[in-house]
């Protein structure tokens, strides 16, 4: 397929692994958290305009699983923030480069939290001091590729032997299509490794909904509703389990949250009820000794940049964007080509999609995974970094806040779709 570039058969050949001699692995945690000293603003909404956030509700961290097979090593990051700009893997990986680490073998899973770090902030590119999209911060930038960086290392350093579970619920009246469409992912996804010697490592939970309870008004550091859920679950497991939480095909998937008064309160409750569920999942998890190891990584050319034409109704308006700066903008930051990864962990399949995919692709997707004979495939949303929104040509067309950031026009769902369909049929052979 014309859209799609694939690495050398080398690259291939080295990246696309089953595991043979057993696979090991090691989860482990790490704060996130910045200094207020330094005066950072939270991302996802223009309105704040880079104002420095007020205060630590909830500590924010990262989450990092190692898994390794022989000379064989995969890391999976996941992250209460935003999202991540291109800059941050290669440079992650350019740090770790002595310690046999690349890009390839590293994948970034932001749960996409509002109330946490600014994605324009770590972006080394955001030359434009601009307030409304997130001025960037060196320090800041610096701080989190540390801490990453230690994290793996820390992980990677005590490896057991493990073994590998999945099963999937499907729940309701959780979340809602913000856009009025029909397509809501209700599937929770939920991952479960343990020692092999027995005893708990570490939960995996796929569940599609932004944590946009807090809004532009609340400008205290928080996880959101995943942090609350991954802090639950690993006070409902024990003996040190890391739970980590990656979100889906999010781009018009919103929660449904009835209960709390305060944003924070119904952040709590709502975490709560899906680490309810994801537990339940967790308890009938049948394990397996001899868990596969598979993973592999897909370039992919990117349309043209384009701003939409009713970019200046919406997006433009809150990022104070004229047509000038948006296309200087997309032009500067945005990249030309992205990446498309594949993990698979015995049944599971993680097809990273490198921005906000709306449910309909999302779920069209698993269904063709499944056909293929995939047992429980996901979408890992916001993979590695943020492109834009990813639509149908219809709802490109329809309008609203969510076409209005899609960068790369009408064509930009479909090119990401045929790419991981045709990605697939080789990373599946």
């Amino acid at each position: 397929m014309k859209h799609i570039i694939f690495f050398i058969s080398l690259c291939i050949q080295t990246t696309m692994l089953t595991a043979q001699q057993g696979l090991k692995g090691n989860a482990a945690s790490i704060s996130i958290t910045p200094p207020l000293e330094w005066q950072y603003t939270l991302g996802g909404y223009g309105a704040r305009m880079s104002k420095p956030a007020e205060g630590i509700h909830d500590d924010i961290r990262a989450k990092a699983l190692v898994l390794k097979d022989g000379d064989k090593k995969f890391v999976m990051i996941t992250a209460d923030i935003l999202g991540f700009p291109p800059n941050v893997r290669p440079m992650l990986a350019k740090k770790l480069a002595s310690q046999g680490w690349s890009e390839d073998h590293i994948l970034l899973l932001p749960s996409h939290s509002h109330s946490s770090l600014e994605m324009f902030a770590l972006n080394n590119k955001n030359v434009f001091n601009m307030p409304a999209i997130g001025i960037f911060q060196p320090q800041l930038l610096e701080f989190v590729l540390e801490r990453l960086s230690t994290l793996i290392q820390q992980t990677e350093s005590e490896l057991a032997d493990i073994k590998v579970g999945t099963a999937q619920m499907m729940l309701e009246g959780m979340n809602r299509n913000r856009r009025g469409a029909a397509s809501v992912d209700k599937e929770l996804t939920v991952t479960r490794i343990d020692y092999l010697i027995g005893g708990p490592m570490a939960i995996l939970v796929n569940w599609t909904a932004h944590p946009t309870i807090m809004d532009d008004k609340d400008m205290w550091v928080s996880g959101g509703w995943p942090g609350y859920l991954q802090r639950e679950l690993e006070d409902w497991i024990g003996d040190e389990v890391v739970a980590m939480y990656y979100n889906g095909a999010v781009g018009d998937q919103s929660v449904i949250a009835r209960e709390g008064v305060s944003h924070y309160e119904k952040a709590e409750y709502y975490g709560r009820r899906i680490a309810r569920q994801a537990k339940a999942v967790y308890d009938q998890i049948e394990l397996k000794n001899n868990a596969s190891l598979k993973y592999a990584q897909f370039s992919v050319a990117l349309p043209a940049h384009k701003a939409h034409p009713d970019f200046m109704k919406t997006g433009g308006k809150e990022y104070q964007l004229d047509e000038n700066k948006i296309q200087m903008l997309l032009e500067q930051v945005f990249p030309e080509t992205t990446q498309i990864p594949f993990l698979k962990i015995d049944d599971l399949l993680i097809i990273g999609v490198p921005g906000e995919m709306i449910a309909e692709l999302g779920l069209e997707l698993k269904n063709a995974m499944r056909k293929s004979g995939v047992a429980f495939p996901v979408i890992g949303g916001i993979a590695n970094e943020w492109i834009s929104y990813i639509l149908t040509e219809e709802e490109y067309h329809r309008g609203g806040y969510e076409t209005s950031t899609s960068f790369y026009g009408p064509t930009l769902g479909s090119i990401i779709y045929e790419a991981i369909i045709e990605a697939s049929e080789v990373f599946l052979k």
